[in-house]
């Protein structure tokens, strides 16, 4: 079991997924808590946006080194709460975190800066306009379980470095990481009413989405990006959801085949398989279908399942008994429709309750849950196609659209089929390590959410674009202030035609027929 609501809801407890002992319990935040956090995080909002981008960068620098400091500690704090092995707490968690604070410090002056607007149109020449980006207010962030620290990290830091205040809720089995999070925020100067964290199930994170914040940013499961967006809309709430994704991997004949099994099995089974980018289809080319099938076989079965504190562990537990469930369901479905399981495919109870064996299966369908629902599990479904052409449609057959990948020598045919997936983001070659590419945006289409986080794109979700225009003329009354009539609608079809003329004559034609506008009287 990994949390608990006791005492009538007004606690809930978390537990190490790996070994079932109890690692923290914590007070439900009310309702009411949560409206006062995002009150005190609007009233702080001003003076934390007016210190200045220079001195919020150099919060930003103080807490990657703080980070930095505490990493070995941090990262066996995460593992005992997620489970996840050590290495990968290290790598996924906290380098990512580190990242991101080292692309947010370095580019938030880029995100702020004011853009000249030039005017085309010969009417507006007088004009000069800018675009000012401004910080939205408070913006709420509702993060998941599978990367506690890195998901967070990255869409705080954003939201702060450009001016705005954050108040976080994080998933109820992971609170440890977001809160050790908050404590090396506020450690490296940033005020506590401008970073809270609310603790607590669905209904706090509900609360925080009816309190009144400015923007939500949400990471989780599809069905739950649905309620949000729902009540979101009820207020015109402005949003962004990651919602996960069915991550399309394709190997075509050329590829190098020791290096993409490597990769399949990696991309499949890091985290638990539990990753939006994981790989949970992966297509390969009639040709070198059976020997990609016996590579990622063998690897598989050479994988280290465990206690992800055990420095030898390559894969961990999953993180509840729900998640198991979703799998084993999944995998069980597949089986009976036909599937072959040609490595895992079942629990091991001998290593703790939320264990799943790392598992690759053949003879998959399009019909099965398998193949059109997220598995977040160590899966690896591996399907042969004929040709690019039937690759491509088989990547793109699913409503999900985060991620994919292509391994191929052909780097040109690569980049061809790249362009032709329906995915937010194709890795040619690689797989999942565009999430820690702070200077890309990482975001979906279709089921997998709206919007994106990371890169410059990410920090600019986190700002209010206003345009500002001056005139040099003001002492000047407007030719199209009243009065109308109809000799000015003449001259306006006349100055349309001196503006956008086909041929020279027409423009000569149309200048001559509206110069009186510029002397007409106007109120």
């Amino acid at each position: 079991m990994s949390t608990n609501a006791v005492e009538l809801g007004q606690r809930f407890t978390n537990r190490n997924p790996a070994t079932g002992e109890l690692v923290s319990e914590h007070r439900i935040a009310s309702p009411e808590h949560v409206k006062a956090a995002v009150n005190r995080a609007r009233a702080a909002q001003a003076s934390w946006n007016a210190l200045g981008v220079a001195r919020r960068i150099a919060i930003l620098r103080k807490f990657q080194q703080l980070l930095l400091r505490d990493r070995e500690a941090l990262a066996a704090k995460i593992t005992a709460e997620s489970g996840k092995p050590l290495v990968e707490s290290m790598l996924s968690e906290i380098l990512v975190a580190l990242d991101a604070a080292r692309f947010c410090a370095e580019n938030a002056n880029r995100a702020l800066a004011v853009e000249d607007v030039p005017h085309g149109n010969l009417i507006m020449k007088a004009k000069r306009g800018r675009l000012v980006y401004e910080p939205l207010g408070v913006v709420g962030i509702i993060s998941p379980w599978n990367y506690p620290f890195s998901i967070p990290a990255t869409e705080t830091l954003a939201a702060l470095v450009t001016g705005n205040t954050v108040v976080l809720k994080p998933s109820e089995l992971t609170p440890i990481s977001t809160l050790e999070l908050q404590r090396l925020l506020h450690e490296a100067g940033v005020p506590s009413d401008v970073f809270a964290v609310v603790l607590g199930e669905g209904p706090t994170g509900a609360a925080l989405i009816d309190s009144p914040i400015d923007k939500l940013i949400f990471t989780g499961s599809v069905a739950t990006g649905k309620r949000v967006a729902e009540a979101a809309a009820r207020r015109l709430l402005p949003v962004v959801l990651e919602l996960g994704g069915k991550d399309a991997m394709i190997v075509l004949e050329d590829a190098d085949v020791e290096v993409a099994s490597s990769a399949a099995v990696w991309g499949a089974m890091m985290n638990a398989g539990q990753t939006c980018l994981s790989v949970e289809r992966c297509y390969v080319h009639r040709g070198i279908y059976s020997q990609f099938v016996a590579a990622c076989v063998e690897k598989i079965l050479r994988l280290n399942v465990g206690n992800g504190a055990a420095p030898n562990t390559d894969v961990g537990p999953l993180i509840s008994e729900r998640q198991l469930q979703i799998v084993e369901d999944q995998v069980e479905d597949a089986r009976a429709i036909g599937a072959r399981i040609l490595a895992g495919g079942k629990r091991l109870p001998e290593l703790g309750s939320q264990f799943y064996a790392p598992t690759l299966i053949t003879d998959v369908t399009t019909e099965m849950k398998l193949m059109q629902q997220e598995t977040f599990g160590p899966v690896l479904p591996v399907i042969p196609f004929k040709n690019d052409d039937e690759a491509v449609a088989f990547a793109n057959s699913t409503e999900f659209g985060l991620a994919a990948s292509v391994f191929t020598r052909d780097s040109r045919r690569g980049e061809s089929i790249a362009n032709r997936l329906r995915a937010g983001t194709v890795m040619i070659n690689d797989l999942l390590s565009c999430f820690a590419v702070p200077e890309a945006p990482h975001g979906g289409t279709g089921l997998s959410g709206i919007g994106s986080t990371h890169g410059l794109i990410g920090m600019r979700e986190m700002v209010r674009p206003k345009y500002i225009d001056s005139d040099a003329l003001g002492g000047m009354k407007k030719v199209w202030w009243y009065p109308y009539g109809q000799a000015f609608t003449r001259q306006m079809s006349a100055f349309t035609e001196m503006l956008f003329g086909g041929s020279a004559a027409s423009r000569i034609r149309g200048t001559l027929k509206s110069a009186n506008s510029l002397w007409r009287k106007r109120l």
